[in-house]
């Protein structure tokens, strides 16, 4: 069985984040998409909010399992038996970053390889700290992610 993971906040899930599912998924048998904590970054949603939107927004994708860690990646992907990381790509800045991951990834999981899918043309400007700052100075994310996610962060924001 072909195993995969998605690794990332996912504060907010975006549309870019689903179409790399949606792609990759069509890759393997099983696809997680896991939630990892990321103490750099200043939360708009908890753990479980995030958790819980993803499920929502993936529902449509029948070999999708998604779940949250605190850990590391290499460790998870052990005890998962998984061996394919897979990572999307929006510009050149997002490579030299994911490179670099992939190659610690390599380093402390060498059963593992990690495959870079591009974002599609018509994600390429979305991101999830551009989505946060639209949603909480009250702009239209309407078509930058799932309707879920929308709605979530029009209640999460209102003032």
């Amino acid at each position: 069985m072909k195993k995969a993971i998605c690794t990332g906040s996912f504060d907010p899930v975006t549309n870019g984040h689903v179409d790399i599912f949606e792609r990759a998924a069509r890759m393997v048998d099983e696809l997680t998409v896991c939630v990892f904590m990321n103490n750099k970054k200043k939360s708009l949603f908890d753990m479980r909010e995030r958790v819980d939107l993803l499920r929502e927004a993936t529902v449509h994708i029948d070999n999708l399992v998604v779940d949250s860690s605190e850990g590391l990646v290499s460790d998870y992907i052990k005890k998962h038996d998984i061996n394919i990381i897979i990572r999307g790509l929006r510009s050149a800045t997002d490579f030299e970053y994911e490179v670099n991951k992939a190659q610690m990834n390599r380093h402390l999981a060498p059963e593992a390889d990690t495959i870079f899918l591009l974002t599609a043309p018509e994600f390429l400007f979305i991101s999830s700290s551009g989505v946060r700052e639209l949603a909480e100075f009250g702009g239209d994310v309407h078509g930058l992610v799932p309707e879920c996610v929308e709605f979530a962060l029009q209640n999460k924001t209102q003032k």
